[in-house]
């Protein structure tokens, strides 16, 4: 039997699935994710992946999604939210541990490469895969293989700037401020709490927002409007350089119904072309989608 086995590692829990060649879920379990040592976590991605290859009765591939991604330089973590693994050789530790290599990639690319296989962007050549969630990720799939690029950061389009922005709009011009240091940045436009934090100072969430809209307020529906243009400008810039098939939306802010009738429209305003046939599409596989896409990295 030809299984793979994914391991999701996120900031509150681990969980890892194994799934037969057809991609049909055979085994699942989740645990809480360790907070104290890096060991503590290395060793339970290794105790999921043996209690899954025991239920299977198969040594199995093994593909891990995290936060972050591996330096090409060092081979060390960097940029995860569990902050225990930055600067660690989580590779090299999880290999030594299950006796293989196994293969590892960032979480938003895990999310695309789920979504092109069997998911929204199944079919497709080139497939763009956005989590609007608490940040902007952004993966790159082509012919089925989740792109890297040469620093491992492909698909960080939420670390641009927002561009063309409204002359009439005060706000876009004096921008906020990332996490990253820059000023600006698709994220602090675009993310769940970019959403809520330029309506009412912040004052109701990104779904009280759409709730408010869908009810007839005025100045959330002006809102709403707006950060519909932002995404249509943002994604545009996208499509622009990549040209992909489709752009499959994860997190959060992608429940928003409107968001599917509301931005492909806008984006002939931005991309250069004369026609705009790019899908913006709801993904599949929801919250499995990560997890699924690390089994399908093999």
């Amino acid at each position: 039997m030809n299984v793979r086995i994914g391991v999701d590692l996120g900031g509150t829990k681990i969980e890892a699935v194994a799934l037969s060649a057809s991609g049909e879920v055979q085994w699942r379990e989740r645990v809480p994710t360790p907070k104290e040592r890096a060991t503590d976590i290395y060793d339970a991605i290794a105790a999921l992946v043996h209690r899954a290859e025991a239920a299977m009765g198969v040594r199995a591939s093994v593909g891990i999604g995290t936060p972050g991604s591996l330096s090409p330089k060092t081979g060390l973590l960097r940029g995860s939210n569990t902050v225990v693994l930055n600067g660690e050789p989580v590779k090299q530790e999880i290999e030594a541990r299950l006796d293989r290599e196994i293969r590892m990639a960032n979480d938003a690319n895990c999310f695309a490469l789920s979504e092109a296989v069997d998911g929204a962007g199944k079919g497709s050549s080139v497939v763009f895969g956005v989590i609007f969630g608490t940040g902007c990720g952004g993966g790159i799939v082509v012919d089925g293989r989740a792109i890297n690029g040469l620093h491992s950061i492909t698909g960080e389009w939420g670390h641009n700037p927002l561009p063309w922005p409204a002359a009439d709009e005060l706000a876009e011009q004096g921008a906020a401020r990332c996490y990253c240091g820059k000023w600006g940045c698709i994220e602090t436009w675009l993310s769940g709490p970019g959403i809520a934090r330029h309506f009412e100072r912040g004052a109701i969430s990104t779904q009280e927002i759409v709730t408010r809209a869908a009810s007839g307020d005025s100045a959330a529906e002006a809102y709403l409007q707006r950060v519909e243009d932002r995404m249509a400008r943002a994604l545009a810039s996208v499509v622009n350089i990549l040209d992909p098939d489709v752009i499959v939306l994860g997190g959060g802010v992608s429940n928003i119904d409107r968001l599917y009738a509301n931005v492909p429209p806008l984006l002939a305003q931005y991309v250069f072309s004369e026609f705009v046939e790019t899908r913006i599409v709801r993904n599949v596989h929801g919250d499995s989608s990560g997890v699924r896409g690390a089994a399908w990295l093999w």
